[in-house]
């Protein structure tokens, strides 16, 4: 299923506005076709889809998680530490054009809060946090490109600043108990996104 079909549906079950879920796909698809997203671009949300496909069953909320998927990403600036913040607006602000449903908006909203630090102790948000990293698990082929595509989103920043800034994300997710909140990601991919992480690490610090 292409992301615009499944986005339509998503919609479709809670207003039959067409012309509204059309307008609302459009701001998506402008935001995240955005010069210099290398990385958080459509490719991202689908793989992101891909790995929640896996499971479905145990999400209690489909609709939100999907919704969240969509706008997590939505306001993307590598300069702005309020992305999160500023995409859960937006979100917010949608949703309610198409639904009178503040709850889905707000739980919407906190699910993208949450992808900042991402810490929550709602069983849903949590496997949305774990696709969100799932790329960190990858094979080490797909991590390094990865890595290279999200150096190209922060080309406005020569070594000196990106490689320290980096380098404290990674080695904030490794001294996590746990990269991963779920089971299902976590015996996944909890032991390769480690030995991807300092890898990663070791290339900076000699690369």
């Amino acid at each position: 299923m292409d992301l615009q079909e499944r986005f339509s549906r998503n919609c479709i079950q809670i207003s039959e506005n067409i012309k509204l879920i059309n307008d609302l796909w459009l701001e998506i698809e402008k935001k995240y076709s955005e010069k210099g997203r290398h990385y958080h671009n459509f490719e991202h949300l689908q793989n992101m889809f891909i790995e929640l496909s896996e499971v479905t069953p145990t999400i209690t909320d489909l609709t939100a998680i999907t919704f969240s998927v969509f706008y997590h990403d939505v306001i993307y600036n590598v300069s702005s530490k309020t992305n999160e913040e500023k995409s859960a607006e937006f979100a917010r602000k949608h949703l309610r054009k198409l639904c009178t449903d503040t709850d889905l908006a707000e739980k919407v909203s906190q699910q993208i809060i949450a992808t900042k630090l991402h810490v929550s102790e709602d069983s849903d948000t949590n496997y949305l946090l774990d696709a969100d990293l799932s790329v960190l698990g990858q094979k080490s082929e797909k991590y390094i490109e990865y890595t290279q595509k999200i150096r190209k989103e922060y080309s406005i920043y020569p070594d000196l600043l990106y490689k320290p800034g980096r380098k404290k994300v990674l080695h904030h997710f490794l001294e996590s108990e746990s990269i991963f909140k779920t089971n299902y990601f976590r015996e996944k991919y909890e032991d390769q996104a480690r030995k991807n992480i300092l890898l990663e690490i070791e290339s900076l610090n000699f690369g």
